[in-house]
């Protein structure tokens, strides 16, 4: 670790303006560190503390430097990106260069370990879907480009099969954008007709990981749909996916192309 750095282990509060500005650039330094306890267990932990307490100006700068991560040499700082830029949607801020610095990353992203004996929790595709339902419950933000970049995550090649419930937290993502008050019946389910003309794309022999990576999103999406999706602290009864029927049936029809003992809902032609 850089020892030139002002560090900061206290509340973000207890500072002076110029003092909380260098914390704020060891933090990010941090953020970068390829030891796991530098990187998650203290700048990340304290990133969700400080947070809530900066002002805009704060939340703006520790966004802007953060975006830059995606640019990293390191996947630890690239991956570690989007758990920050969450928190700062959920204190009320985003800004159309941090989306275009996420979108330009998140699809294209090779490394996709979930944990490492070395680096400790990569998990890209699983922070990335974090960012993903953080917006998803920012009422300024339209869905279809959530789904979308979601989907480009889901179908890029790749040769990882998803061992860490990547998976289920972009399922997750994608039940937050489908429980939208807004949201319409066509943009509920359109996006699954990208996916079936991928599946049927499939030819014998082993199945493909980006294929089963998808085929196991749907399945966990399909069991949010059906049952509820609870807030991130648990608290308060599920939320239900707006178009719910729609959304099963679409999905069923869709995973019905992969897995022939599945019958097509009734009057639905497989998507």
């Amino acid at each position: 670790m850089d020892d030139k750095l002002q560090r900061h282990d206290g509340e973000i509060g207890e500072l002076s303006a110029a003092a909380r500005a260098a914390a704020l650039d060891a933090l990010v330094v941090d953020l970068r560190s390829p030891d796991p306890v530098v990187r998650d267990e203290r700048a990340y932990v304290a990133a969700v503390r400080w947070i809530p307490a900066l002002d805009a100006a704060e939340r703006r700068w520790l966004g802007d430097r953060t975006a830059g991560l995606f640019d990293d040499p390191g996947v630890q700082a690239r991956a570690f990106a989007p758990l920050v830029l969450a928190r700062i949607v959920d204190a009320g801020d985003w800004r159309q260069e941090w989306w275009e610095a996420f979108a330009g990353w998140y699809p294209g992203e090779a490394d996709l370990r979930g944990y490492d004996s070395t680096l400790g929790w990569v998990h890209a595709a699983a922070h990335g879907a974090d960012l993903l339902a953080a917006l998803a419950r920012r009422p300024q933000q339209e869905p279809a480009p959530l789904i979308e970049l979601a989907v480009a995550r889901l179908l890029a090649g790749t040769d990882h099969v998803f061992d860490a419930q990547e998976d289920d937290r972009i399922a997750r993502a994608l039940a937050q954008v489908l429980c939208r008050p807004g949201i319409g019946v066509a943009e509920s389910v359109g996006w699954l007709d990208t996916v079936s003309a991928a599946f049927r794309t499939g030819e014998p022999g082993p199945v493909p990981p980006w294929a089963s990576n998808t085929m196991r999103t749907l399945r966990m999406l399909y069991l949010l749909t059906d049952r509820g999706l609870l807030a991130p602290g648990g608290d308060g009864p599920p939320s239900t996916v707006t178009h719910r029927e729609a959304v099963l049936d679409a999905l069923a029809a869709t995973l019905a192309i992969v897995t022939p003992y599945l019958p097509t809902p009734p009057g639905r032609d497989q998507v």
